[in-house]
């Protein structure tokens, strides 16, 4: 079987499992699970150069092949800014993600053959998460405009989404960075007149301007029943940062709705896939577990790569079958606890840079 064949095999595949989930709740038990990872895995070693190299430095190959998913090498995701780490010639990519906030002016950049894995995988969680009953939501995005920051994997999820999910009216309200706040109260009036339910989707930071805003003007709203909040992204190292409890507290106070309707998303630019908040009934936001759809999975690891106990604080590594096309395994800085009902997101941790899993230059730079 040829490369492409192969691929449109896999792709087959994967989106089986996701439309499985969307259309029916279908799970993937542990064995399926390992052994879709497994074949996705040395695929890519056939495939992706730059990868089945950093694996052979760690003594992984197809002749010394893990026995299961979790022993599957992660690439930090950092690497992204230093190799072209795909299966493909990036020419032809579809897609073409950077990130953001890095500290050497370098972004890193994750290339996608493919939307289908990516449209099926974000509109699957988002529908499931997001959308209970299915709503017609009309969308306030505090995000990057895609049509501004083309390459920018939230501001394309969001048009996405939106194209797709939405009553027919989207408005975005970042230019530049600077939040257009007068569009949106405008605009938020106006929806909130016409009874039409809301879906604000905003990084922590943006939300936090748009209630400063609020607040200075002396504002506050009811939006309409069965409108969501959708908090992301954290605060990416801004030098001004709140308490997650406060952030929502705040929110909750000038858009008259309880906690219940604000959901947090987790994602990455090197990540085809996203977590989001289980938001159990009475459940205090502390208590909040991020889960993931059963073709994502994370690991939370110690400095030696080894899967932690439940309880125990460590650095995240995430497994996405939706990375056909790039890397399945991701290591990151950040830091979580697993429990046995989803995963509590601590934050990231800016001083250590992810051990063991480090690439030499001449192996990354493309």
């Amino acid at each position: 079987m040829d490369y492409h064949l192969e691929s449109q095999a896999l792709d087959r595949e994967i989106l089986g499992v996701i439309n499985a989930w969307r259309q029916h709740g279908a799970e993937l038990k542990q064995g399926e699970f390992n052994d879709l990872a497994l074949r996705l895995f040395d695929y890519q070693l056939r495939y992706n150069a730059r990868y089945a190299r950093y694996c052979e430095r760690l003594g992984v190959t197809r002749d010394a092949f893990p026995g299961s998913w979790e022993a599957i090498p992660a690439v930090p995701a950092p690497a992204f800014k230093e190799a072209t780490l795909a299966t493909f010639d990036v020419r032809n990519a579809a897609l073409t993600f950077e990130t953001s906030g890095t500290t050497d002016g370098r972004p890193g950049r994750h290339y996608l053959e493919t939307t289908a894995l990516y449209d099926a995988a974000l509109l699957a969680g988002f529908d499931r998460f997001m959308l209970a009953g299915g709503a017609a939501l009309r969308y306030f995005n505090c995000v990057p405009n895609p049509h501004e920051v083309p390459h920018s994997s939230l501001g394309y999820m969001m048009k996405r989404v939106a194209e797709e999910r939405s009553d027919g009216k989207t408005g975005w309200y970042l230019r530049d960075g600077e939040l257009l706040f007068e569009t949106f109260k405008g605009d938020l009036h106006l929806t909130i007149a016409q009874s039409q339910p809301v879906c604000l989707a905003a990084t922590a930071f943006a939300l936090m301007h748009v209630l400063d805003a609020m607040e200075g003007e002396g504002l506050r709203v009811s939006l309409p029943p069965g409108s969501r909040i959708m908090e992301t992204g954290g605060f990416k190292g801004r030098s001004r940062m709140v308490s997650r409890e406060k952030l929502y507290q705040r929110t909750c106070d000038r858009f008259g709705v309880n906690p219940g309707a604000i959901v947090a998303e987790y994602g990455m630019t090197e990540l085809s896939s996203q977590y989001y908040d289980r938001v159990p009934a009475g459940a205090v936001l502390a208590q909040r577990r991020k889960v993931a759809p059963p073709w994502l999975r994370a690991r939370v690891v110690g400095p030696d790569r080894k899967t932690l106990p439940n309880g125990e604080i460590g650095s995240l590594l995430h497994i996405d079958l939706a990375n056909r096309s790039s890397c399945i395994a991701i290591q990151t800085d950040d830091l979580g606890i697993q429990y046995d009902d989803g995963l509590l997101l601590i934050g990231r941790d800016v001083d250590v840079e992810p051990r063991g899993c480090s690439l030499e230059a001449e192996d990354l730079r493309a």
